[in-house]
């Protein structure tokens, strides 16, 4: 399942070893509240998404904004933006 997968890389890539993938909502907020990542958590986390699937970011743009706002969203945008 895609959002597992997307867990399990933000555990990675965050280095949150004290979680596990069941302690992500994947409708939860990742910044602030929920996971309450910062911005240089963002960066590292949109890193790993383009090398794991060659998807492309925007830093300022108001869609990746959206696209980061919860696991469900970043597994929507890896689904539909997968390069095959």
């Amino acid at each position: 399942m895609l959002e597992q997968e997307v867990k399990e890389l933000i555990i990675e890539v965050l280095q949150l070893e004290d979680m596990t993938p069941a302690d992500i909502d994947s409708a939860a907020p990742l910044f602030v509240e929920g996971l309450g990542l910062d911005s240089i958590d963002a960066l590292e986390l949109g890193v790993a998404l383009q090398k794991r699937y060659g998807i492309s970011l925007s830093a300022d743009s108001e869609d990746t904004r959206r696209h980061f706002s919860s696991v469900n969203a970043l597994a929507a945008l890896i689904e539909t933006n997968r390069k095959k």
